[in-house]
Formats: C-alpha cells, sequence, structure tokens
C-alpha cells in the first residue's frame, strides 16, 4: 500500500483481493459513514476532486474502476454485481462497517447495484444523473453516440468540441470550464472503456428498485442531454423512500456546481 497526498485528499493503491485499486479519501469531521463514490464512465477520481474539496463534514473515498485511472484492467471482464462485491471488500478492508453510497451517471448503476445487494453496508444513498440502466428514457442519439467510444479522453480538441453537447449546462458556455476538465481527464484505456460499457450491457435496477429501503436523494440536472431528467422521476417514483432535487445545470453539475452540490447532499446525509 502506497500512499500520497494530492492537495488534502489521500491517494494510495490497495490490493483487495487479486485488484490493485488507487483510491483517494478525504478526511472529514467523525459520527457519522463515510460516503463512498462510483464515478461516471471513463472516469479517474481527479474528475471529481472539485466536489470532493467542496464536501465539509463529510469523509470521502473514491476508487477508480479497474482499467481507469491508476488501477490496472481486471483479468476478466465484470458485472455492476461484481464492482459491488469489490467495494464492499474494499470498504470492510479499510475498516468502515457502514457508508453512504453515491454514484454519478454510469456509477449510480453501481450505487444502485451496492444498495440492494450489500443493503446492511448501505446506510443512504445518493443518486445524480442517472437513471435505471437499460430500461430508460434515453438522451438524443446523436450525443450517445458519441460517448460509444473514449475518443473525448484521449483527444481533447475532439473533448472541448463535444463537451457542450453531450453534457449541457455550463459547459455551453464556458470554454475554460471545459479545457479544465479535459486536463484532469487521465488513465482511461480502450480496454477499460470497453469493459465500463459491456458491465452495464442489459443491466436494469426496475426490477427490485421497490425493496430498496435507504433514504435516497435523486439529483438530476435540468439540462441534461445524457440522462434526461425525466430518468430521475421514474427512480423516485419506485424506490419507497426517494425524493427529487433538480439542478439548474447540465449533466455535470457535480462537478460545475460543486459546492451546491456537496451541500445538497450533506445536508441529506447529516439528516
Amino acid at each position: 500500500m502506497s500512499e500520497q497526498t494530492d492537495e488534502g485528499i489521500d491517494v494510495r493503491t490497495v490490493k483487495v483481493g487479486s485488484q490493485s485499486l488507487q483510491v483517494a479519501t478525504t478526511h472529514g469531521p467523525n459520527g457519522r459513514p463515510p460516503l463512498l463514490l462510483f464515478n461516471g464512465i471513463g472516469a479517474n477520481w481527479q474528475l471529481a476532486k472539485p466536489f470532493l474539496q467542496a464536501l465539509t463534514s463529510t469523509t470521502a473515498i473514491i476508487f477508480d474502476v479497474p482499467g481507469i485511472g491508476g488501477s490496472p484492467p481486471p483479468p476478466l471482464p465484470y458485472r455492476p454485481s461484481t464492482l459491488a462485491r469489490l467495494a464492499a471488500n474494499l470498504v470492510a478492508q479499510l475498516g468502515h462497517p457502514q457508508v453512504d453510497v453515491a454514484g454519478v451517471s454510469w456509477g449510480g448503476g453501481i450505487a444502485q447495484q451496492f444498495a440492494h445487494q450489500h443493503g446492511d453496508v448501505c446506510r443512504k444513498l445518493v443518486l445524480a444523473a442517472t437513471s435505471p440502466g437499460a430500461i430508460m428514457v434515453p438522451g438524443k442519439l446523436s450525443v450517445l453516440l458519441k460517448l460509444a467510444t473514449p475518443r473525448r479522453y484521449f483527444d481533447r480538441h475532439y473533448m472541448r468540441s463535444i463537451a457542450p453537447e453531450i453534457y449541457g449546462g455550463a459547459f455551453r458556455h464556458d470554454p475554460d470550464l471545459v479545457a479544465t476538465h479535459a486536463r484532469a481527464m487521465s488513465g482511461v484505456t480502450s480496454r477499460g472503456y470497453l469493459l465500463q460499457l459491456l458491465a452495464m450491457t442489459g443491466w436494469t435496477s426496475l426490477p427490485w428498485l421497490w425493496s430498496l429501503r435507504q433514504p435516497t436523494l435523486v439529483l438530476m440536472g435540468r439540462d441534461d442531454p445524457l440522462v434526461p431528467e425525466l430518468n430521475g422521476r421514474i427512480l423516485v417514483g419506485l424506490i419507497p423512500n426517494a425524493r427529487l432535487q433538480i439542478v439548474d445545470d447540465g449533466h455535470m453539475f457535480m462537478v460545475t456546481r460543486p459546492i451546491e452540490t456537496a451541500r445538497l447532499i450533506e445536508s441529506f446525509l447529516s439528516e
């Protein structure tokens, strides 16, 4: 286990079974479980740094999915259930009997799976800019096709050209924001990205959302070309103890409005 510090965030490599994971941790006051965060597709943990640094009263744990960022690819493909089990083992290895769980976009599916599969470990659930999986209200086809490849992670000029269209919100009118986001991207591989796409192929949470008992906060962007707001309303309609909060931004509101998003989430977690 190696460790370093990145602007107040502890970064280390943790071996969970046969899989090495790059894990980043922030340290807040004691008193409630830490927040385990699942990132979006192709996203290394650094892309969540603005949100992590905006947290004021929460310990947070985030790790790079195998094949992304600082985590080497796994020998075999995985499913959401595999990743949920890996995350639960990581949490136990770090010494936490219980966590709050948040998931963004692709990571929102893994968060739902974690809450379903490890209900005794998951205290509260936060779902941001996400959907029930394969059976969802889709975004525009032209936008979804641009997510079928990881080109935006390799070609920063391409990223700058498509970011307003695929992310919406603040990315539509702030070129500096796009450039900052592009600089933070690193470590994605074609194989790792493909494994993430395959993991969610055919997966849906619709058959068992009714069984989730965790208090749940669903956050959706008003201008989200990828995951329309209606998906959040479906989640809230099916999860028994859930409520919806609309953020006046796009798909990446946790990056573009980190302070506002952190306050919403911390207020919910402290209830």
